[in-house]
């Protein structure tokens, strides 16, 4: 896909934190390539890219919560369902919270339905009180993803196939803008209400998810992903988008839509 030049992708740039503005418009180890050193690492997370990538079979981590053990105050957490197996790949979402909120908090919006399909899931905690690329810049919080996907491809088998990045608000910014400049690591992305599409590169063409309600009074719809959606498509992004009367929140149904689309 051809990169979206900076001036363009301005007109879709927003913030549920800053209100409605220009834009709401093969081993056990995760595989860094060779020459990611530090310095290169530092100048990849600069442009939103990431470097890890999953190989299988896994460690032997087991079902259950366990803390990422990579932050301090700020951190995330991998859950594994109770069907999962080490050493069988199994799908990974990469959650993403709303400005002001945590991995913690924002990990039962998914929870029950990763049991249901057998996904695992890896949320993580901004660096600050929301998303770096909220405000048109990447490198803490895309050095951090990283660290956290490198500890989840070490002690899970992951199938490289089915990882998603996905969020709600800010986070569902971050998400479209994540999976669209490292869509050679995300196959999906699913977006909860979206104010932005923060990608300064353009790598593959992951599918995407957006839904949004009419009544949001925090990210306006015919602001937001109304003008969002038709861009992507017409940068010809495979989108499925869903709308819902509701406000500024993820209804159960509609997180279940989208988990049975990132399995179809």
């Amino acid at each position: 896909m051809p990169r979206l030049p900076r001036r363009e992708f301005l007109t879709l740039a927003g913030s549920a934190a800053g209100a409605v503005a220009l834009g709401c418009a093969s081993g056990s180890r995760s595989s860094v390539p060779p020459s990611a050193d530090a310095a290169a690492a530092s100048r990849a997370h600069a442009r939103g890219r990431l470097q890890v990538r999953p190989g299988f079979p896994g460690g032997p981590a087991g079902p259950g919560t366990t803390p990422l053990g990579i932050g301090s105050e700020r951190d995330g957490v991998v859950y594994a369902p109770p069907g999962y197996r080490p050493g069988h790949p199994a799908p990974l979402v990469v959650m993403l919270h709303g400005a002001g909120g945590s991995a913690r908090r924002g990990l039962p919006r998914l929870q029950a339905l990763a049991d249901q399909h057998g996904i695992l899931l890896l949320a993580v905690d901004s660096r600050e009180r929301t998303w770096e690329a909220i405000a048109q810049r990447f490198g803490p919080d895309t050095a951090f993803i990283d660290g956290a996907l490198a500890r989840v491809f070490e002690r899970y088998a992951v199938d490289p196939s089915r990882i998603a990045a996905e969020g709600f608000s800010d986070g569902a910014s971050y998400a479209l803008g994540l999976a669209l400049t490292n869509g050679d690591l995300f196959t999906h992305a699913i977006a909860f209400s979206p104010g932005t599409v923060p990608a300064l590169e353009r790598h593959g063409a992951p599918r995407l998810f957006v839904a949004h309600g009419t009544a949001d009074e925090i990210l306006p719809i015919d602001l937001c992903s109304r003008r969002i959606v038709p861009e992507l498509r017409r940068r010809e992004y495979p989108v499925e988008y869903v709308e819902f009367d509701g406000p500024h929140t993820v209804p159960p149904a509609i997180a279940e839509r989208a988990v049975r689309w990132f399995l179809s």
